[in-house]
């Protein structure tokens, strides 16, 4: 007897990321990683990294988000599909607080993620920083120069 395993869609690894944040579970956000995996940041705010390289960059850039955002819902999400089975195009807001502050979090975001044998490989973050600038006293947590960073 054959078994067909079959890998989640970017649709179903996209979700599982959103649960996990959600969750403030930082290392089983990581672990949809592939290795390699590389997260962009098209408009990342200067100092900030342009472009991360490998899930252990990816986990030392993440490690301290819920210290600075508590996210607590991601809203208005609308998930499209793409050519490439791999790769959806999402639409949300993040809504939630920032910590040091107290103040409301609500961020819009376009993110482009493509998942092969069930790991994400590529995540394009397409969100303005400068528009949480009001929630974090202008001073948005960017975090400090990593290896595996392009700025």
């Amino acid at each position: 007897m054959t078994t067909h395993r079959t890998e989640p869609s970017a649709a179903d690894v996209f979700a599982r990321s959103l649960d996990l944040l959600l969750a403030k579970d930082i290392d089983g956000w990581v672990d949809l990683w592939a290795p390699d995996g590389v997260f962009e940041f098209p408009f990342a705010l200067p100092g900030a990294p342009h472009r991360l390289v490998g899930r252990e960059a990816v986990r030392a850039y993440m490690a301290d988000y819920p210290d600075h955002i508590d996210l607590r819902s991601f809203e208005d999400l609308t998930v499209h599909r793409t050519e490439d089975p791999a790769t959806i195009v999402a639409e949300l807001r993040g809504t939630g607080r920032a910590v040091a502050t107290g103040r409301p979090y609500d961020m819009p975001y376009i993110q482009v993620v493509t998942v092969r044998e069930g790991r994400i490989t590529r995540f394009r973050d397409y969100w303005n920083g400068a528009l949480a600038a009001d929630a974090f006293d202008g001073q948005i947590p960017v975090g400090a120069a990593r290896p595996g960073e392009d700025r």
